[in-house]
């Protein structure tokens, strides 16, 4: 029967000791990693809520001119108007999320505009086993587009006097919009109809 020496057990030790030592190092990188995953998906979680809040305050605050533009002939040339970029829902919202807005900006179409916004997330990574995390936060950024749904309305003169006293939008969602400028309903229950607010790939 083989006898197994002191010195045996001595060489063995070491060994154990490298191999925690290893297993001890991979849990914190896989922790970091799974930290730097989270971080990551919580600023793009913040985002998006603050591309979309951007993009429904646009929306929101688009009804004056819109409305405005209905009298006068304008709307095609008014609905070719780019959506000014509320920045400062955007800073809202990506602050309710941890976050900070680091860009907002908006990118005219025909009839279609995106706003993007880009956060970057309050919390770092802040792991030992990665050299500079303290200060590595998470960065996202996401786009929201708003479309208008009911192109090429037709107008209605009743009394032949040249001025359009109703705007009729047939929609894409099958929807169909009656306006009269002369009393156009509350703005609230158009522009949900009108505007189409979604987050789309960059």
């Amino acid at each position: 029967m083989a006898v197994r020496s002191h010195s045996d057990r001595g060489q063995a030790f070491p060994i154990y000791v490298v191999m925690v030592a290893g297993l001890l190092f991979l849990a914190f990188a896989f922790f970091a990693v799974g930290k730097a995953s989270a971080l990551r998906n919580g600023s793009q979680g913040a985002a998006d809520a603050a591309a979309l809040a951007a993009a429904q305050k646009a929306r929101d605050n688009f009804g004056t001119g819109f409305y405005a533009s209905l009298p006068t002939n304008m709307l095609d040339v008014f609905l070719n108007t780019p959506f000014a970029a509320p920045c400062y829902e955007a800073s809202r919202l990506a602050a309710a999320n941890d976050a900070r807005r680091t860009s907002c900006y908006a990118t005219p179409g025909y009839l279609r505009d995106r706003i993007t916004v880009g956060v970057r997330g309050n919390e770092p990574v802040d792991s030992p086993v990665l050299p500079g995390s303290e200060n590595k936060k998470a960065k996202a950024k996401a786009t929201a587009l708003i479309e208008f749904r009911c192109p090429n309305p037709r107008a209605v003169d009743f009394n032949s006097d040249g001025v359009q006293d109703l705007f009729i939008f047939t929609c894409r969602n099958g929807k169909i919009l009656e306006i009269a400028p002369g009393s156009p309903p509350p703005w609230e229950s158009v522009s949900r109809t009108l505007f189409d607010v979604r987050l789309v790939d960059q």
